[in-house]
């Protein structure tokens, strides 16, 4: 759990920087945790990172500390606790290529649902504009198609891994 809360962390520090929502690879190793660990434990981890986060750890996008939760990206990051119980929920516990990458999809969409709303309310509420929903959805939608990618490549990853990591749960 620890190592997959790291990677969500390095995935965070691998951007490229847009207004509100910036692109990072935290997606994909949110869709890595529920896929590897299962839908608890991948949660949790994702628990773990966020909770380092919000203590003050720099391991946001955007830095760290509890003042995140009026960040506009914060939705998104409830989103990867609830993104990783789908991923595990769905892949289920001996997934295959296509199992896995209709999980990581579905771990995406539950994200993006999450981050949208959220990214939205921020807007009306925090920030005091009216972006309207049409906005909303482009500028919170726009990293889905690169996620979407890279979930192909975490229930890729999942599935070379899995059985090396069952081995190992063995001893």
């Amino acid at each position: 759990m620890a190592l997959l809360a790291a990677l969500t962390a390095v995935g965070a520090h691998l951007r490229i920087p847009f207004p509100y929502v910036p692109v990072t690879l935290q997606a994909a190793f949110v869709c890595l945790s529920g896929l590897l660990l299962g839908p608890w434990r991948g949660s949790a981890s994702q628990v773990v990172y966020i909770a380092a986060g919000l203590i003050g750890f720099p391991v946001f996008a955007r830095g760290g500390g509890l003042h995140y939760v009026l960040e506009p990206s914060f939705g998104y990051l409830l989103g990867f606790i609830a993104g990783a119980g789908v991923c595990g929920i769905v892949a289920g516990p001996a997934a295959g290529l296509s199992r896995s990458l209709l999980a990581a999809w579905s771990g995406m969409l539950t994200i993006y649902a999450i981050g949208v709303l959220v990214l939205y309310l921020n807007l009306r509420f925090v920030a005091g504009a009216d972006p309207g929903l049409t906005h909303t959805l482009q500028i919170g939608l726009a990293p889905l198609p690169k996620d979407l990618l890279v979930g192909l490549l975490a229930a890729w990853v999942s599935v070379r891994l899995r059985p090396r990591l069952s081995a190992l749960h063995h001893y």
